[in-house]
């Protein structure tokens, strides 16, 4: 159990997770195709075609950081590379290189002599072959640090292999090659950089980076720094850098007024067209953000691409309007037909309103009045119940009946509250009178909109 503890603690050392992160950030540099370059605090990653990296921008015992991406096609690849692979290599080298492998050269020493001393050569062959197999591995978890030393080593295990196979009689056997990284051509590591080369990192990024709102970000904190910078940047360089970032401040702005004022006129057109359903307009108006976006230099393409899926919607909704009033215009002699097949019994509930009201309020109306309303009332809603409307009518035209019934039901409450002055009767009728009066309303306004064009949503 005690060698199988061992073993696995030497197995351990292969894993990526022995470089742990060192407490101070590591600085990179990214060499850019101008054959300038720029400091990364810690890390950068590559997504897609963007380059995201953290740069130092004032602050002292806590660097303060900016997020600022490039485009992947401004960094020399080859140069970034190589000097990262020599930053790891050092890093790792200085912090935890020694220490892991003079416990990679004890765990080996304790293998060997776990091989040496075990009874059993075949058990003994594969503890042999699967340290093997994680020392060859180990350079390239690690940085390549020590890589040479460690060939020599496998060559120790190789001949221990070697003796273990002739002992036990095997005469062919397996060999697993694992490519060795490339040496690593150890290059000066990158320094914190100073106030003015923070400034001059700045205006590099600001001109390279794709996204106008982090140019705006990156001027603020160079005019932030050259507050900071006091008597470190004489008078004249101060005054040139900010007049510099105050002008590119002012450009963003400038542009972005012009980007706004042309989405906003666009924007207008499409609208207008849309809600006319005029198909044509809304086309002309998608046509002219390239030539508009051309004028401007092709400044905003973020802004360019929101505003033509603005646009492309109202070109969506403009078609599906298009076919409602078609549609609609089909079918309204079926809607005007409807209107006066219903129109008398409509009209009567619309002239009991005030009534209804009366019964909803618990203020009459008079007796006599309630029997007139009875008698008009009375057998109509069996006469809707017998008109087929058009398919699109069937719910309006089942409000329709519900409100007759409720009247219905309202007058009649009302006039037996009030032959047995019952107010609990009375409050029934008022809550009939309140879903007629609710119903007739939405009938009303269903009936207006089914006889008007449609409109856009």
């Amino acid at each position: 159990m005690i060698k199988q503890l061992g073993l696995l603690a030497f197995l351990s050392l292969a894993t990526p997770g022995v470089a742990a992160a060192a407490s101070e950030a590591t600085l990179f540099r990214l060499f850019l195709t101008d054959g300038t370059s720029v400091v990364s605090y810690g890390e950068f990653a590559r997504v897609d075609d963007r380059v995201i990296f953290s740069m130092v921008m004032g602050g002292d015992a806590e660097p303060r950081l900016h997020a600022a991406t490039l485009p992947a096609s401004a960094i020399d690849w080859t140069r970034t590379d190589q000097h990262a692979a020599s930053t790891r290599y050092q890093w790792y080298a200085q912090t935890r290189g020694e220490e892991d492998f003079l416990f990679l050269s004890n765990g080996v020493a304790g293998v060997l002599n776990d091989v040496l001393l075990t009874p059993d050569r075949t058990r003994a062959l594969e503890v042999a072959q699967q340290a093997r197999a994680t020392l060859a591995e180990w350079p390239r978890a690690h940085y390549g640090y020590r890589q040479q030393d460690v060939q020599e080593i496998l060559s120790f295990l190789d001949e221990a292999i070697s003796d273990l196979r002739a002992a036990a009689g095997m005469i062919s056997f397996d060999l697993a090659l694992v490519a060795t990284p490339p040496d690593t051509v150890l290059q000066p590591l990158a320094t914190m950089p100073s106030l003015r080369e923070q400034i001059d990192q700045a205006f590099r990024v600001a001109a390279l980076t794709e996204r106008p709102s982090e140019r705006v970000a990156l001027f603020q904190d160079a005019l932030l720094l050259l507050d900071e910078g006091g008597a470190v940047i004489g008078p004249a360089d101060a005054a040139a850098l900010r007049r510099l970032a105050e002008t590119g401040i002012r450009e963003e702005q400038t542009i972005d007024a012009r980007y706004g004022d042309v989405a906003r006129r666009l924007m207008t057109a499409a609208n207008r067209g849309a809600s006319r359903a005029r198909i044509g307009d809304v086309q002309r108006v998608l046509g002219r953000i390239p030539r508009e976006d051309a004028r401007l230099g092709r400044r905003r393409p973020e802004m360019v691409q929101a505003l033509q899926a603005s646009v492309q919607a109202q070109l969506d909704a403009a078609r599906h309007l298009r076919l409602l009033r078609d549609q609609w215009a089909i079918r309204i002699s079926l809607y005007r037909e409807y209107q006066r097949t219903v129109g008398v019994q409509l009209l009567q509930l619309v002239k009991s309103q005030p009534a209804l009201e009366a019964i909803r309020r618990l203020d009459g109306p008079t007796p006599d009045a309630l029997e007139t309303l009875q008698a008009r009332l009375r057998g109509g809603a069996e006469r809707l119940d017998r008109i087929r409307p058009p398919v699109d009518l069937r719910i309006t035209h089942d409000l329709l009946v519900g409100a007759w019934r409720f009247a219905e039901n309202a007058v009649n409450g009302r006039y037996q509250a009030a032959r047995a002055a019952s107010v609990t009767t009375a409050w029934e009728a008022s809550s009939a009178a309140a879903g007629a009066l609710l119903l007739l309303s939405r009938v009303q306004q269903e009936i207006r909109e089914l006889l008007e064009p449609p409109r856009l949503q």
